[in-house]
């Protein structure tokens, strides 16, 4: 017989951990034997047992050869279900995020300004899909006054899936650009796949941070209850950029409340990044020093705007991935900046499918454009299409680390920008 949800909450308030990997098995926890393309957790549920999980929740049977195992349908909808439970007990302010660029980066910002007054959790990682959502709605206690969940989509559907799990009271949609066109089709899939955040917040009557500079957003979110921000009059948060070399900082108005603030972050795109982070902290009323504090704090990692000062060179690290949107803002931003000896080093954008060979000729219409001569191209698409470069274009990372080896390259400040399958980190030590 299958456990029902009400059943299994309680299970979940006596063992409040969950984990969908039997390799790392926290005490006491429950184990969700999620299946993929390539595995079925069902066969790891003893391993989990045996690990130290208190429980195991499977969808086959004949796997179930004692009380310890929990009989679902099928365990990625339970463990959404769950969780959707879980947060309508819940007595906090969830703060939903998407976007085509920059969500990760302002979930961290934002997270930052809330922590400084609230207690609150965000989410960790790039747990923002379908299967993250959920494990980051069941890591929240009633301690939790505010929550930050990213949510990721390469499909329509998904994000208007993801709001039926997490419930947000607010949401902020960071952009609309041109990523992942293979699973959405066109720009327009885009932008309505992005806009189902709006739609759900439109049904439960909640509100939206917005960037009113934005043209397509502001299209999209008739209806909704705003709490603006921009570059223009008449914004709840009105911000204006002083410099970006060699970081962003700028200069921002929230009722008669001024301040300045000094990034560690890397180029003019991260301008409505930083702003999104300060209007939220000022619209929940935290004072313009802690949030001049909480950002200015803040540092990347993980390969997103670093600056990396190498023996040889300065590095601009901003290889988590990419897309034609992100790629076009990277290179004007770099183009723009007070940095001498420019060069740039970067590979193909993927999951662009039938648009992809057109997308890639307009970047380097854009490195045409921008001036910049020193110029490393890595990926099969963009090998297929640089005509003019093609001496210095390579399959992969590693054709071009042999390159590099045998060229000596210093005193550059070089921008390295590629989708994360390119793995561009990995020439890193050679430069």
């Amino acid at each position: 017989m299958n456990i029902s949800i009400n059943d299994l909450y309680s299970v979940y308030q006596q063992y409040p951990k969950v984990t969908t990997d039997s390799r790392d098995i926290p005490p006491n926890s429950i184990f969700f034997a999620l299946k993929g393309e390539n595995f079925d957790g069902n066969k790891y549920a003893e391993d989990a047992i045996k690990n130290g999980a208190a429980y195991a929740v499977i969808d086959d049977k004949k796997y179930k050869t004692s009380e310890k195992f929990l009989l679902t349908r099928d365990v990625l909808s339970t463990l959404q279900e769950l969780a959707l439970y879980h947060r309508k007990q819940l007595n906090l302010t969830l703060i939903g995020i998407t976007g085509t660029n920059g969500k990760t980066t302002t979930k961290e910002l934002i997270a930052r300004v809330l922590e400084s007054q609230f207690n609150i959790k965000a989410t960790t990682g790039n747990l923002n899909n379908h299967i993250g959502v959920p494990l980051t709605i069941l890591s929240l206690t009633d301690v939790q006054e505010f929550a930050v969940v990213e949510m990721g989509a390469n499909h329509p559907g998904e994000i208007e899936l993801l709001c039926s799990i997490a419930q947000p009271d607010y949401g902020i949609i960071t952009n609309i650009g041109k990523a992942h066109l293979e699973g959405f089709g066109s720009f327009e899939g885009v932008i309505r796949a992005k806009g189902e955040l709006y739609n759900f917040l439109i049904k439960s009557n909640g509100k939206v941070f917005i960037n009113t500079d934005n043209d397509i957003l502001a299209e999209i979110s008739k209806g909704l209850e705003k709490i603006t921000y921009g570059t223009t009059d008449k914004t709840f948060c009105k911000g204006k950029i002083i410099s970006t070399t060699p970081f962003v900082s700028l200069e921002f108005k929230t009722g008669n409340v001024t301040g300045q603030i000094n990034s560690k972050l890397f180029g003019s795109y991260n301008f409505e990044n930083i702003l999104a982070a300060i209007t939220i902290g000022a619209y929940f009323g935290i004072s313009q020093s802690d949030i001049k504090t909480a950002i200015e704090s803040y540092e990347p990692a993980n390969n997103r705007s670093q600056i990396l000062n190498t023996e040889s060179n300065t590095v601009i690290m901003d290889a988590y991935n990419a897309n034609p949107t992100s790629m076009k803002a990277a290179i004007d931003s770099f183009t723009k900046s007070d940095y001498k000896n420019k060069m740039l080093i970067l590979g193909d954008m993927l999951e662009l499918g039938k648009d992809s060979v057109f997308e890639h000729n307009e970047i380097l219409g854009d490195i045409a454009d921008s001036g910049i001569e020193d110029v490393i191209l890595i990926g099969p698409v963009f090998c297929s299409v640089a005509n003019e470069l093609k001496n210095k274009c390579f399959k992969d990372s590693e054709g071009a680390a042999g390159f590099i080896k045998n060229n000596s390259i210093s005193g550059k400040t070089i921008l390295l920008k590629a989708s994360r399958g390119i793995h561009l980190e990995s020439i890193v030590k050679d430069l």
